[in-house]
């Protein structure tokens, strides 16, 4: 067969795996359904479209940019490379991320074409998603070094050319498993559902049968019976007309109702398998009553740490590797993980009173202008400058000290034991130790 090929007309060409698989186009075999799935027509599925769109389209949509650290500390890489903000020229950088998303969660690869300035190959110019279905890796044998072949390029590209991106990847293999293809059994019974929804309601809403008949038909007779009964009653317009059978013929269902198969479990159930392969909380592909958590902040946060993050971070590692001096990328997911305006602000007003948040880095964080004087971290309590915030116990020192200059003990002892510094007198008593028309103005130090 790969004889036949290779050989056309007696002119010999090279045999590639795109030119044998049709450029690519994925090998489909009937499952245990009864149902071929790939990549592409696990699409058809409403379940996998939407658990694949939440993913990539929650993902693709959060702000990113690039830091790198400095004694500990993260700082903004600047001057910001310009495919940070538009990796591919010719598309949005949320059409661009998309893409690679939904590469990792169909195909379990993701490659990314890298172009650089052919006078400084330093800089990267433009970044393009590849055709999973296109692309080939292996080791090279003498580098040790990832190699790849893609239908389109005329060399070998390595990974300084390609950005490769796995899913899951398995013990000694160089690309990633595809849920698709190991889980086709699973999705092709969701499959088989759809489409035999789509049967049940384009043939009549009815269950199949057969029309028994009292006497003998020939064919003519049986096959003029048959479509003169499926004329009147197949596809959804026609359900609900009042049936008429003469001579004694009567409609047998040979098969269960929708009721009795529980066809309706069947497919919420496979709604259930579609969240379980993709790690996405059954709520939220709308399978009913199957909140497991209190509040929408807890399980918006149960999304992000189970369902995002490993499909973010893998971005993250991968493109991080694009930046100098240790630069890295980083997606921002606050977004993703703000509750209710209540929990926000007491939030808030914890992080205030504890001293490492500022009235303007809230507002920062609540995208509104800042304010004059906003950048002063405070303290509990006294709530006052954090540069201060000895006032509460220097208070308690000159409270204590008041006490005992009240009763008698000296001034300059009482603040030598107390720790607190030599203030200049006026002279002028208190008083609260002698009244004022019994001072002597000459000698006033006589009352202490």
């Amino acid at each position: 067969m790969l004889n036949r090929l290779g050989s056309q007309g007696g002119e010999e060409r090279a045999i590639s795996f795109q030119s044998i698989w049709g450029a690519g186009d994925s090998l489909a075999w009937a499952n245990q359904a009864g149902t071929n799935i790939t990549a592409d027509s696990s699409l058809k599925i409403g379940a996998v479209w939407a658990a694949v769109k939440l993913i990539s389209d929650s993902i693709s949509t959060l702000p990113v940019d690039c830091f790198y650290r400095f004694n500990g500390e993260r700082v903004p890489l600047r001057p910001k490379p310009t495919w940070i903000d538009k990796p591919d020229i010719d598309n949005t950088r949320e059409t661009h991320y998309g893409q690679v998303i939904v590469s990792l969660m169909l195909w379990g690869n993701a490659y990314v074409r890298i172009f650089r300035d052919p006078n400084d190959v330093s800089q990267i110019v433009n970044l393009v998603p590849l055709d999973p279905t296109t692309v080939q890796v292996k080791r090279d044998h003498v580098t040790g070094r990832k190699v790849f072949t893609y239908l389109g390029e005329d060399r070998t590209l390595t990974s300084d050319d390609v950005l490769h991106i796995v899913d899951l990847p398995m013990p000694g293999k160089l690309d990633g498993v595809s849920r698709v293809d190991k889980l086709g059994d699973m999705l092709g019974v969701a499959d088989a559902l759809q489409s035999f929804a789509a049967r049940y309601f384009g043939q009549g809403s009815t269950m199949a049968g057969v029309i028994e008949f009292p006497g003998p038909l020939n064919r003519e007779q049986a096959k003029a019976l048959a479509e003169g009964f499926d004329a009147r009653h197949r596809g959804f317009r026609n359900s609900g007309k009042t049936g008429i059978l003469s001579g004694g013929a009567k409609f047998v269902p040979t098969s269960a109702n929708n009721d009795q198969s529980q066809f309706i479990a069947s497919r919420q159930f496979a709604v259930e398998e579609v969240a379980r392969t993709f790690q996405i909380p059954p709520h939220m592909l709308g399978v009913p009553n199957t909140t497991s958590y209190a509040s929408v902040e807890a399980q918006m946060i149960n999304f992000v740490t189970n369902t995002l993050r490993p499909v973010i971070e893998k971005i993250e590692g991968a493109y991080s590797s694009l930046l100098a001096n240790k630069g890295y990328l980083k997606f921002n997911v606050e977004g993703l993980l703000r509750g209710d305006v209540q929990s926000r602000f007491s939030a808030y007003s914890i992080a205030r009173q504890g001293g490492w948040m500022s009235i303007n880095d809230v507002l920062k964080l609540e995208d509104q202008p800042k304010v004059e004087g906003g950048d002063t971290y405070s303290v509990p309590l006294a709530n006052v400058d954090v540069k201060a915030a000895n006032l509460a116990e220097t208070n308690e020192r000159v409270s204590m000290a008041d006490k005992l200059i009240q009763i008698g003990f000296a001034p300059e002892d009482v603040l030598k034991a107390l720790g607190l510094p030599a203030i200049k007198h006026t002279g002028v008593p208190s008083t609260k130790l002698q009244q004022v028309q019994n001072i002597d103005p000459a000698d006033p130090g006589a009352v202490y």
